[in-house]
């Protein structure tokens, strides 16, 4: 009886460990780095730190010029509000309404906390470029296949600077900020 009672208490004990592994490796934690969702963005928590274009507004229209239908180069981006103690910003952009799945248009970080406008056609400088899904390290404007997509501009102000050479993954930047982020802020556009 006292063997099958011990027996029974460690069964108890190992479930109870690996149910706390689980729950803390797939559960979301403060600071996570996964892009904003568009239902993140409609509802913003008292962000300080706004980022915003002078071409669209929140939930409008992706400007052609700036998609693969016209000049296929980054719309001007106002930020604004970054945390004091940021010692870098990211920034990605992505269609969660592709095809086969996200597709991201865009990854740059280390840009400069004290900037306030990344201009058209431009990366800041002393900022580093990502690999896109399509493998271009450069911005990769919106050109859905069909119907209309969502096109999510997802920026990071961080705690330190991310050491990541040229051309990594937006799935690398995500890891590489993990319990960095000291706050992130969107801005939605949609092109059909």
């Amino acid at each position: 009886m006292r063997k099958t009672f011990t027996i029974l208490i460690l069964i108890l004990i190992l479930s109870l460990f690996i149910l706390a592994v689980y729950f803390w490796l797939w559960l979301p934690k403060s600071g996570e780095s996964k892009p904003l969702s568009a239902r993140e963005i409609n509802n913003p928590q008292n962000n300080m730190m706004q980022l915003t274009s002078p071409l669209f507004s929140h939930n409008g229209t992706f400007p052609i010029i700036h998609t693969c239908d016209g000049g296929d180069t980054n719309p001007p981006l106002d930020i604004n509000g970054v945390p004091d103690k940021a010692m870098s910003l990211a920034l990605v952009l992505h269609d969660p309404d592709a095809p086969g799945g996200t597709f991201v248009h865009w990854v740059v970080w280390n840009i400069d906390p004290k900037t306030k406008r990344i201009e058209d056609d431009s990366v800041p400088e002393g900022a580093v470029q990502g690999s896109t899904t399509n493998k271009k390290n450069t911005y990769f404007g919106p050109c859905p296949p069909s119907g209309s997509h969502r096109y999510i501009f997802t920026l990071y102000a961080l705690d330190a600077k991310i050491y990541l050479n040229s051309g990594a993954t937006a799935e690398q930047l995500y890891a590489a900020m993990n319990g960095h982020i000291l706050e992130k802020t969107g801005l939605m556009a949609k092109y059909r």
